[in-house]
């Protein structure tokens, strides 16, 4: 069977064609907003491997997420964007393989920050100012109430 676009067997691939249905084609596509091998989740777009996952977008492979746009590997995060390999993060950007972040950028392989920006394998830091573990859960607890988190 010959591609709809091409004219006859004998027809030579004219590139403005080609360009032309892959166009429509890819339009089609997004158009359904489709959340390819996707389970559980709602109110999702273009989310692909994703499961119980809800108004994320263009995510994969992330399970329990709520409003993250292009994630990948991440779970039981919230509000995020652009994160790889995240788990229970709240509204970081850029992260990657983190844990337990909230209003992070750009940290790689930390866990428990707050409000810390391009740390690299660091652990109970806010603001990018390291604390002791009690200090800084009691640090959180009030700064989740003066900026309304909690």
């Amino acid at each position: 069977m010959r591609a709809p676009w091409l004219r006859t067997v004998r027809d030579h691939v004219d590139k403005a064609d080609f360009l032309s249905e892959y166009a429509r084609l890819e339009r089609e596509h997004l158009a359904g907003k489709p959340n390819i091998g996707s389970y559980r989740s709602e109110g999702c777009e273009l989310c692909d491997r994703c499961m119980f996952c809800h108004g994320c977008r263009h995510c994969h492979k992330c399970t329990h997420c709520v409003g993250c746009e292009e994630c990948s590997d991440c779970s039981h995060s919230r509000a995020c964007r652009s994160c790889h390999a995240c788990a229970y993060c709240v509204d970081c950007s850029a992260c990657s393989g983190g844990a337990y972040l909230v209003r992070c950028t750009a940290c790689v392989d930390c866990t428990y920050c707050f409000g810390c920006v391009g740390l690299v394998r660091k652990d109970f830091h806010i603001l990018n100012v390291q604390y002791s573990r009690t200090q800084y859960f009691e640090l959180v607890e009030q700064l989740k109430g003066e900026l309304g988190l909690s």
